[in-house]
């Protein structure tokens, strides 16, 4: 087994290992905090929702494979760090509503850009036959929305589970999806129309990047 293939399948064994870790969590702090719960459950279902493009045979061939690996172990990390690291807050607070609406906001968006892209999105960077520019929906906004969506729920999720593990993990996420950002528009750059898309219109946040 070459070391493409092992990058390749590399992810979707981490994907495995990621479901223990929310149940980790809900077993942790069932009976102490039912919000906490409920966000480690809501984890899960998003992570098993989206089993239907993570095991998904591509028919394309991968352009690049080495992002997958970081991306997937720092979020990994995210969750560890909220299942496993010390909880600073010492008392309920409203200001927790805040990351809890930023986290179902961002898997919500996060959702409708995978539906919007429909066929064409991928975990993986991969150029498809008669792959098309799709401009609709939030990719009216940014060109990234799915990433959007992911950073925004795991910045909520790391607010609420506040500690300094996760803000490492957090910021690795970060730098994680940026490098493949870069990486994965060179491939899109490539496709006819995505310059002319691409000009004007920020990746992840508008007017910011």
């Amino acid at each position: 087994m070459n070391a493409r293939v092992l990058l390749l399948a590399a992810p979707r064994v981490l994907f495995l290992v990621g479901l223990v870790l929310p149940l980790a969590g809900i077993i942790r702090f069932a009976g102490r905090d039912a919000v906490a719960v409920a966000l480690f459950v809501t984890y899960l279902a998003w992570l098993v929702f989206e089993t239907r493009v993570t095991f998904r045979h591509d028919r394309g061939v991968p352009a690049e494979s080495s992002t997958l690996l970081p991306y997937a172990l720092a979020r990994l990390a995210v969750l560890g760090g909220a299942a496993f690291g010390p909880m600073p807050w010492l008392g309920r607070s409203g200001f927790l509503v805040v990351p809890v609406v930023v986290f179902v906001l961002g898997v919500v968006g996060r959702q409708a850009a995978i539906n919007t892209l429909g066929r064409f999105y991928s975990h993986h960077v991969v150029r498809r036959d008669g792959h098309s520019v799709v401009s609709h929906g939030l990719y009216r906004f940014v060109r990234h929305p799915a990433y959007t969506g992911m950073l925004l729920a795991n910045l909520g999720f790391t607010v609420y589970f506040l500690n300094p593990f996760s803000v490492v993990a957090l910021v690795l996420l970060f730098g994680a999806v940026v490098r493949r950002i870069l990486v994965e528009e060179r491939v899109l750059w490539t496709v006819p129309e995505y310059p002319t898309y691409a000009t004007g219109r920020a990746r992840l946040l508008p007017t910011v990047w």
